[in-house]
């Protein structure tokens, strides 16, 4: 009936590809469980809710972990690839340009690439809307009520628009979908240097004005952000991982050691192979957080 064509699921190891003429028509929504894989085609703005277990997503902006109780948001171009581990489950939606035109009118608000954490009963209320959604047989009606809801759980991040440079609403908030979309491209390759060249290019914006306005609104300049990522990186691997320090170093960025040791060491008060003996676990008050950082919580990746 009706219903199926609003779903597109890739279960059990299936591969799914979304087709491009399919994507402008109506919103759909988007489920990758248990190894399955699902390829958007491009033209709409997607958002994912890991519910179960993790997945992984490969996208313009990068590679990226999702944990249970993570969201992520990807702008039209992003293709973002999911897919889901062992007992993973990610739903999520496919957004034309007309949803989301509708949203702003509606709320006033937009959505945002970017990613962030739900609590559980965010998450519980997000699936919840998501199958009454799929259940109606007609998303863009019904997915009213979960717009709303994801657009409530980036409230924190709405908050920054105002802030943008812009004479319009709308032209502050196109600034601040940029900025948002540069920040990921930055957690998405925690495992490299990223020149601003490449942001400024992702963006369209010169690389003067996507510094200045990327500083001015995280209160933490693009190469900083990404020393801190990468460093986020290597203790995640130290705690996960059975890899030498020097192959850490290695994936987070580092072309030698001593810079790594040193700038671990300035992080996080101790030394690399001291904080894996510490199974860790930090010594209080050594994280030293920038003062920009807790206004967006960035979920560190592995």
């Amino acid at each position: 009936g009706a219903p199926m064509r609003q779903l597109s699921l890739a279960d059990r190891g299936q591969t799914v590809s979304l087709d491009r003429s399919l994507d402008d028509v109506a919103p759909t929504c988007l489920g990758v469980a248990r190894l399955g894989s699902l390829q958007t085609a491009g033209s709409s703005f997607t958002v994912w809710m890991q519910v179960r277990g993790s997945s992984w997503v490969e996208a313009k902006e990068g590679r990226f972990r999702l944990r249970q109780g993570e969201w992520i948001a990807f702008e039209k171009e992003s293709r973002p690839l999911v897919q889901a581990g062992r007992n993973g489950l990610c739903v999520g939606l496919n957004l034309n340009v007309e949803a989301l035109r509708v949203l702003t009118e509606m709320a006033d608000c937009g959505l945002y690439a970017g990613r962030g954490r739900m609590n559980r009963s965010d998450a519980r209320v997000a699936l919840r809307l998501w199958r009454d959604a799929l259940a109606s047989g007609q998303p863009a009606q019904a997915l009213r009520p979960l717009l709303l809801h994801l657009a409530g759980l980036q409230r924190g991040l709405a908050d920054n628009v105002q802030r943008c440079p812009g004479r319009s609403r709308s032209r502050k908030r196109q600034v601040f979908g940029r900025m948002q979309r540069a920040r990921l491209y930055l957690e998405g390759n925690s495992h490299r240097v990223v020149r601003i060249g490449e942001l400024a290019e992702l963006t369209n914006f010169s690389s003067w004005y996507l510094s200045k306005t990327f500083q001015s609104l995280y209160e933490e300049s693009p190469q900083s952000l990404s020393a801190r990522l990468r460093l986020e990186r290597a203790a995640d691997l130290l705690r996960d991982t059975d890899m030498m320090v020097g192959e850490v170093a290695a994936a987070s960025g580092f072309d030698n050691c001593c810079s790594f040791a040193r700038a671990f060491r300035a992080r996080y008060g101790q030394s690399a192979s001291r904080f894996r003996e510490n199974g860790g676990l930090l010594p209080p008050q050594s994280a030293k957080s920038p003062v920009g950082s807790r206004k967006y919580s960035t979920a560190t990746q592995s």
